[in-house]
């Protein structure tokens, strides 16, 4: 397996939802949540990583939440997650994994596709996904904190328009 070759990297310089990070990944610009992509070519196909960290419920409050509803919002946010599917072009069968890590969920993607800006297309949406699903399972009647704060008021104002 090789590094980026220049075709994928002239994809992602050409969408305006990456830019290229030091390390080769490419992080996603479009998103309040840390996203990298990491996209490596063999034999003409090019495997595709996706990696998005979001805020645990009780990390994204001010204040305490209980584990049921914690435990809840996660198993929901997984069965939500898991249906990325449908906001791809390409036909790929999705297993993503979400972990929960010490105050954050990571979610990954992994697919892999023969053409390069089909891939980074899918990457972006799957990362835009995983916002939306996050934004979804916002649940009402407590105080966030940013990043998720930020998100609850682009998307009243949004609604106010």
């Amino acid at each position: 397996m090789t590094e980026t070759s220049g075709r994928v990297a002239r994809a992602f310089r050409d969408h305006d939802g990456f830019e290229r990070a030091d390390d080769g990944r490419f992080e996603a610009t479009t998103t309040a949540f840390d996203a990298v992509v990491t996209a490596r070519e063999s034999d003409g196909r090019i495997d595709y990583e996706v990696g998005v960290r979001v805020p645990s419920l009780s990390t994204a409050v001010d204040g305490d939440v209980a584990p049921v509803i914690e435990e809840g919002w996660l198993e929901t946010f997984e069965l939500r997650v898991a249906d990325a599917d449908g906001v791809v072009r390409g036909d790929h069968d999705f297993e993503p994994s979400v972990d929960p890590t010490a105050g954050e969920v990571v979610v990954r993607f992994a697919y892999t596709d023969i053409d390069e800006r089909r891939g980074v297309e899918d990457a972006a949406a799957i990362i835009n996904y995983v916002e939306g699903t996050y934004v979804q399972g916002i649940i009402p009647g407590y105080d966030y904190v940013d990043p998720v704060a930020g998100l609850v008021d682009r998307a009243r104002g949004a609604g106010e328009r």
